[in-house]
């Protein structure tokens, strides 16, 4: 069975890979959602990277969320996942990461790792309805618009 069987895509929304051009975009959404962002270079960088797969959600000609990974053999490591604050709480991440996961599983990974802040539970109930376990915590490892530090839960799912 595919991860694609379990969630579609809206209408009117697609899905679709991601190139060093879109590096700007996912650079502002990025900004949106993460205390630490990752700038322009960086993320043309890993657009551009053989190893990466980046997976775009759009709606209209508008590009919504996106995740990226980084392949390693048979292993995968999300790297990032957002969606921009418009298209967020409306169920599109799910689609988003079933596509993404499947593409990983085409490209030969067996076992794809992430870490989320534990505090974000939206995130942490997605990764779990798609299989995803706890492995680990980083005590003080995310940075809080605040200044305090919260915990980096380590997940792994066997695809």
């Amino acid at each position: 069975m595919s991860f694609l069987d379990w969630f579609r895509t809206p209408p009117g929304a697609r899905l679709e890979a991601l190139a060093p051009a879109h590096a700007p975009r996912v650079t502002r959404i990025h900004a949106a959602a993460f205390a630490r962002p990752w700038d322009v270079p960086e993320f043309e960088r890993l657009l551009g990277d053989r190893a990466v797969l980046a997976d775009g959600f759009f709606l209209g000609a508008s590009l919504c969320g996106f995740a990226i990974s980084r392949v390693v053999l048979d292993e995968a490591e999300i790297l990032t996942v957002a969606m921009a604050a418009e298209a967020r709480g409306r169920g599109h991440a799910r689609p988003l990461l079933a596509h993404h996961l499947d593409a990983l599983v085409r490209r030969g990974a067996r076992v794809v790792h992430l870490e989320v802040e534990d505090g974000n539970a939206p995130a942490l109930a997605l990764y779990r309805r798609l299989g995803f376990r706890e492995a680990g915590r980083r005590e003080g490892y995310y940075p809080r618009p605040d200044g305090t530090r919260a915990a980096a839960l380590t997940m792994s799912l066997a695809l």
